[in-house]
């Protein structure tokens, strides 16, 4: 059965590429021991074949090979030509992996540290603000709130006749019986009629009483609001005595 070798280094000679495959020299420091009467072993260098396929996943390339660190599994060959072999051994390579350098590694798990450290910076910051955002809510919401209720408001008076101070549903005015009695100038009616149908609201608008909404002044323009079907007509209010 042949016998299985670990080889564990960089390598110690240019990468040389043959048709199907690669090779390279490496060598091993001999044990520092050896029994009484014999020398003590020094360096023992290898030749490593590799397959080409095997040895392009790697990603090793012909000056990184010098460099890296790389773990060599196979076993010993004596079937390459010598011209080949320049190494004591040949080894046939099973298995190439490259090995992670020292400080590359030392690298990785400082910026891992500092990628931690700033996540967790940053979910501190993320938490903070959302306690600041609800601790400022209860006072910031209900004035948005008034802000756009008042908006529709203000919006609204701002496209009737000066002078409005209020604008309500046509339905709710109550219009006394004296005023039902009268006919208003048809010719002035039609000038105002003329008017709403050309800017969209009345030139004047109604006085009212606060409270009642009861019709004190405007039974023209009040007319003219029915004949042209307006749901809400502007107002001035005249206070109740």
């Amino acid at each position: 059965m042949p016998h299985k070798m670990t080889l564990t280094g960089s390598a110690t000679g240019p990468l040389r590429e043959y048709d199907r495959y690669v090779a390279f020299d490496m060598r091993e420091k001999g044990s520092p021991s050896a029994p009484k009467g014999l020398k003590k072993s020094t360096f023992i260098s290898y030749t490593v074949f590799v397959a080409k396929k095997a040895f392009n996943k790697t990603g090793l390339t012909k000056k990184s090979i010098m460099h890296e660190k790389i773990l060599i599994q196979g076993e010993p060959t004596l079937d390459i030509p010598i011209d080949e072999c320049p190494g004591e051994i040949g080894i046939i390579c099973f298995q190439i992996t490259v090995l992670p350098n020292k400080n590359d590694k030392e690298t990785n798990d400082s910026k891992d540290k500092k990628e931690a450290k700033q996540e967790v910076s940053k979910a501190q910051q993320e938490v903070a603000a959302t306690k600041q955002e609800e601790k400022q809510a209860p006072v910031s919401q209900p004035v948005a709130k008034e802000e756009k209720k008042a908006a529709p408001q203000q919006k609204q008076l701002s496209t009737q006749p000066k002078g409005t101070q209020d604008v309500v549903s046509f339905e709710e005015i109550i219009v006394p019986e004296a005023f039902l009695k009268t006919r208003p100038n048809p010719e002035k009616t039609q000038k105002v009629i003329d008017f709403v149908k050309r800017t969209g609201y009345l030139d004047e608008p109604l006085t009212i009483e606060k409270g009642s909404k009861i019709l004190k002044d405007g039974y023209r323009r009040y007319i003219v609001a029915k004949t042209v079907k307006m749901d809400k007509v502007p107002v001035v209010y005249a206070y109740e005595k």
